[in-house]
This record gives structure tokens, sequence and C-alpha cells, in this order.
């Protein structure tokens, strides 16, 4: 019998659309011969934001102790939550009630016992990132002040969502193209080449 299969989406404001989550969720769940029995989706909510500020994932958290399905699928590790100790309670919840968990980006199925191992690596990488966005953003900023002040120049607001700009640092510091990331995130190659030379100058 297919397993029964939950879609979990989210994107903070400005980042890449609910869509493109859903199209690759559903194309994995077809290639695994899964059957889609719900979808649970917080749309412009950030990640770092806890369980009772994302409705959709609340629901799921519900959902997962009856056991309404076999297993949670989701885009990535960072869709379910930039926290350490948060991912690892919720995947505890999952495996008390005997739910796996799918993460089409890493490849990653929590049912075998090296997929468990890797979801709490990768859930260490996810809050680390994170600390260190927060740093180069408060640094690009306090650098952008002090030389629009030299200048005499005042500071524009960015023509890219501060969310979008985030995920794209985030993108480049794990290593990404920079093609490949203005293709995914829908900016120019030049808006990521600026990105890239801010991260390269920050202290």
């Amino acid at each position: 019998m297919a397993k029964s299969v939950a879609l979990y989406m989210r994107v903070s404001s400005g980042e890449q659309d609910i869509e493109m989550q859903r199209r690759d969720l559903t194309a994995a769940a077809e290639r695994r011969g899964w059957r889609i029995v719900g979808e649970f989706v917080d749309d412009g909510i950030s990640g770092a934001k806890g369980r009772d500020k994302r409705p959709a994932f609340d629901r799921l958290c519900k959902a997962v102790v009856r056991r309404e399905f076999d297993l949670v699928a989701a885009w990535s590790v960072d869709r379910l939550g930039r926290s350490l100790q948060d991912l690892v309670a919720f995947l505890g919840e999952m495996h008390g009630a005997g739910v796996d968990l799918y993460l089409d980006r890493q490849g990653l199925d929590t049912s075998t016992p090296a997929g468990r191992a890797m979801f709490q690596m990768l859930g260490v990488f996810a809050e680390f990132e994170r600390s260190i966005i927060v740093e180069r953003v408060r640094s690009g900023i306090a650098k952008a002040r002090t030389q629009g002040t030299r200048s005499g120049k005042a500071i524009g607001r960015p023509s890219v969502p501060a969310d979008k700009i985030a995920a794209i640092r985030a993108a480049l510091a794990a290593g990404r193209g920079i093609r490949s990331v203005a293709r995914d995130f829908h900016v120019g190659n030049g808006t990521v080449h600026q990105v890239s030379r801010e991260m390269r100058s920050a202290p």
C-alpha cells in the first residue's frame, strides 16, 4: 500500500514562491509512489518564528501526533525552522508518532538511522548559518551608514527585499554559483555579484 504524505511548504516575504516547492515535492512523491493527503502552507512567515507564530506548522504538528499520514515532505530543512532545538524536538515528535520525514533538497529520509543523524547535522548548520547572516547584515548596515555619512549620501532602500538578500547570502555561503543563485531567486547576476562582493568585504 502506498505511503501517505503531507507536504509542508513555507516562504518568508520576498523569497521564492510556494509553487516551486509544491512542484518539486509533488514530483518527488510521484517518483516514490507516495499518496499526497494534505498540504500545510505558511506563506510570508520567517522560519525563525516559533510554532505559535506559524499556524500551518502548528496544524502539521497536531496532525503528526494524530498520525494522519505516514510521512511529512518538506523542500529543505530551513523550511521547517532555523532553531536546532526546535528541529530536534519536531523530529522527536514525528518519530514518537511513527511518522517519517523527507527533505527534497537534501535527499534525506529519516526512516533510516543515517537519515536521522544527518537531519540533526543539518539543523546545526541551519542555526549557524542564520547567526552568520545576522552578523553580516549588521556589519553591512553599519559600514554603509559610515560610508554614507562620509560621502554625504543618504542610504536608499534596497531594490531587493531584505529576506531575499539574506537567502542569497546563505546560498552563496553554502558554495552555490552566481548564475544558479540568480536563477533560483529570480534576480539578475549583477545583484548576486553585488551581494557576493559585500560578503567578501565584510569584516
